[in-house]
């Protein structure tokens, strides 16, 4: 339909007021389909708020595909994982067993076999006796001190469930058969933590130990396999004399197996009887470590296993972490 012809001849004026009219109510349709489209662009808010959740998808994505998960330790670092066991020193106890929170006469030792371990200690010596018609850990006279075995072992077994990235060792002079140590070791459930080696054999790193759960090293000083992880200590280490009355006596000769072995023990510690003030004088920085170098020179090999009296007196835990060559 014309709008111009529906309305009534006009003067040029009403004309050019018509036709003004006429563009003005086009342009308002317009203006409002205009605003219907931005309306449509208010939905493009919406999807300004779906883009709000392709942010949050976009970086819980980001958080999923480029956050790796933190190295773990091996012994505390995990520098170590890598590292065959022959070669990473650990910080041990000497007659570990024996301890003065226990109430033991003439200890070596302030704290039991748990706190031991909680405080860094991964490597164990323990005496192994008859007496009283069972199996106890003793240090020459059970009278002295006495611990059952089991009781012992149970400690150990505890630390190990709860301390999964935990690799330790123990050496035993063993006072008992090799079948009774086993037996003892089957009662608390520490058979799955035993590790079995074959003397020649390349060692395992750390981090495969703790991989395979066969975390836990036996050797022994009298017996012999089997069972296969109970290990005849002088096939494996060899170690340094261990009866020193003064600093100037320390050395590094070899006592009981031989160099070539895989694994070295120094034994480190003053006086024929214990005491704190000879261990504050031999686990000092400046005579530990001197010594530890010193043996780690003669053989050009790092000392598996530093093992001293009184752990907490001086810088044990330091020396081992400069041996292994890791933070302290």
């Amino acid at each position: 339909m014309n709008l111009l012809s529906s309305v009534s001849p006009m003067s040029p004026p009403g004309l050019l007021v018509a036709i003004l009219t006429l563009l003005f109510m086009l342009g308002c349709g317009t203006a409002g389909r205009g605003d219907d489209d931005t309306q449509g662009d208010d939905d493009t808010q919406g999807d300004d708020d779906t883009q709000g959740d392709d942010d949050d998808d976009t970086q819980g994505d980001d958080d999923d595909d480029t956050t790796t998960p933190s190295p773990q330790p091996c012994n505390g670092h995990v520098e170590l994982c890598d590292r065959p066991f022959d070669q990473v020193a650990l910080p041990g106890t000497h007659n570990s067993m024996s301890n003065e929170a226990a109430g033991w006469l003439f200890p070596n030792q302030s704290y039991g076999i748990t706190r031991q371990l909680e405080d860094g200690i991964r490597g164990l010596m323990l005496d192994t006796h008859y007496w009283n018609d069972d199996l106890y850990l003793c240090h020459s006279y059970c009278n002295l001190g006495s611990q059952l075995l089991v009781d012992g072992l149970a400690e150990i077994r505890d630390f190990m469930q709860a301390n999964p990235r935990e690799v330790l060792v123990i050496i035993f002079q063993d006072g008992i058969t090799a079948a009774d140590t086993a037996a003892a070791f089957d009662a608390v459930g520490l058979e799955p933590f035993l590790h079995g080696q074959q003397v020649g054999d390349r060692w395992p790193t750390l981090g495969q130990m703790i991989e395979l759960g066969r975390r836990l090293v036996i050797t022994a000083e009298s017996e012999a396999p089997p069972p296969p992880w109970y290990h005849h200590a002088w096939d494996f280490y060899f170690d340094t004399p261990y009866q020193f009355l003064t600093v100037a006596e320390f050395n590094c000769e070899v006592n009981r197996g031989d160099s070539d072995n895989d694994l070295f023990l120094v034994n480190h510690w003053l006086g024929l009887v214990s005491s704190l003030s000879n261990a504050q004088t031999a686990n000092a920085w400046d005579v530990l470590s001197q010594r530890a170098e010193d043996c780690r020179d003669v053989y050009q090999r790092i000392p598996n296993l530093l093992a001293v009296d009184f752990y907490e007196q001086g810088e044990l835990f330091q020396v081992v972490d400069s041996l292994n060559g890791v933070a302290k």
